[in-house]
């Protein structure tokens, strides 16, 4: 005889197949960091349990639209999770930690008519996250990522790295209000450097410290794009990625074109007030010869 249908529970705990202890709602720019620090909130999960649902599609509802998903830390069968959810997140059950990752966009590109995750009932997530690193090494990365990809034209490297830079500038401007907004701003730079301030986090957070170290390097997006071997996130030599491509050509040209954009400059004087140091000694230079003629 089938169970009865507890119909005190969200409908979106049905279709999950488990009520969560925490559930939280990540959002960064690709090359942020995003996976270590996803991770990192896996290790952390009440009683070692989670489900966690990949790049989810903005503006559909997760539960539908995501790109892989891993319950209690190990990659699952996305086939199996289309037809069956709940079959797929049992081993996690009921006070698992329940985790949902949006990737280059922020709760800045929508509206009260399109919600980031379109029909799930936002009120259901304890926290939204905002993933964020320090614009001159991201940047850094995320075009050392693109370079490798050898089906990319140079204009389409670029118009990828131009575009992804129109939101990260919307998700700074959040991180700059996320005190009064109710948001957990996590800073990829900070998150690296400090233990202290990861256990910060923890606790805002609602999660225990279980493991609070950088853990492995992860497999998505083909793990880090300047030190293949590393296994350990603690040998990614993370803030020194700018230092890295500042030889590079292509690099510097869209350094030129960062330091010209005002709206950029603004936010990263409030959040990474370095960089926009950096990028307005650019500026003073001309990025071609002067006076000479063809």
């Amino acid at each position: 005889m089938a169970a009865a249908l507890d119909v005190s529970m969200p409908s979106e705990w049905q279709r999950l197949g488990l009520t969560p202890a925490v559930s939280l709602r990540a959002f960064g720019m690709r090359r942020s960091g995003n996976h270590a620090i996803l991770s990192w909130l896996q290790r952390n999960a009440p009683v070692s349990r989670s489900v966690f649902l990949n790049n989810c599609k903005p503006g559909t509802d997760p539960l539908q639209n995501s790109r892989g998903i891993e319950v209690n830390g190990a990659h699952a069968s996305q086939k199996q999770a289309k037809r069956d959810l709940p079959s797929v997140t049992r081993d996690a059950g009921d006070g698992a930690l329940f985790l949902v990752s949006y990737e280059d966009t922020s709760p800045a590109e929508f509206n009260l008519s399109r919600q980031p995750s379109g029909a799930f009932n936002e009120a259901l997530f304890s926290h939204n996250v905002l993933i964020y690193r320090s614009f001159l090494n991201w940047t850094a990365s995320l075009l050392k990522k693109i370079q490798g990809n050898p089906g990319y034209t140079l204009v389409r490297r670029n118009g990828i790295v131009l575009r992804t830079m129109d939101s990260y500038i919307r998700l700074l401007g959040l991180v700059r209000q996320a005190q009064e907004l109710g948001l957990v701003a996590i800073c990829y730079d900070r998150w690296t450097g400090s233990a202290d301030y990861r256990a910060q986090l923890l606790q805002q957070l609602g999660l225990g410290q279980h493991d609070n170290s950088l853990g492995e390097v992860q497999s998505y997006g083909g793990g880090s794009s300047f030190q293949k071997q590393a296994s350990s996130a603690a040998e990614l030599e993370t803030d020194k990625r700018w230092q890295q491509m500042r030889g590079d050509a292509e690099y510097q040209a869209l350094l030129h074109l960062a330091a010209r954009d005002q709206d950029l400059l603004t936010e990263l004087e409030a959040v990474f007030p370095e960089d926009a140091a950096y990028l307005k000694t650019i500026a003073q230079q001309q990025p071609l010869p002067q006076g000479e003629s063809l």
